[in-house]
């Protein structure tokens, strides 16, 4: 089938793209809920918005 291989790179790519997009995501979450921790710890109070 002509095609094929160039429409599975295409694939792999989207997956890729998605995969980083969702770990890039999950760590900013990660980051900001350290840093709001840190935060309350630091100062005894809420972050600020």
């Amino acid at each position: 089938m002509p095609g094929t291989e160039q429409e599975n790179e295409m694939v792999r790519r989207l997956v890729w793209t998605g995969l980083t997009v969702t770990t890039s995501a999950l760590a900013a979450l990660l980051a900001r809920r350290a840093s709001a921790a840190i935060w309350k710890r630091a100062f005894n109070e809420e972050p600020p918005e």
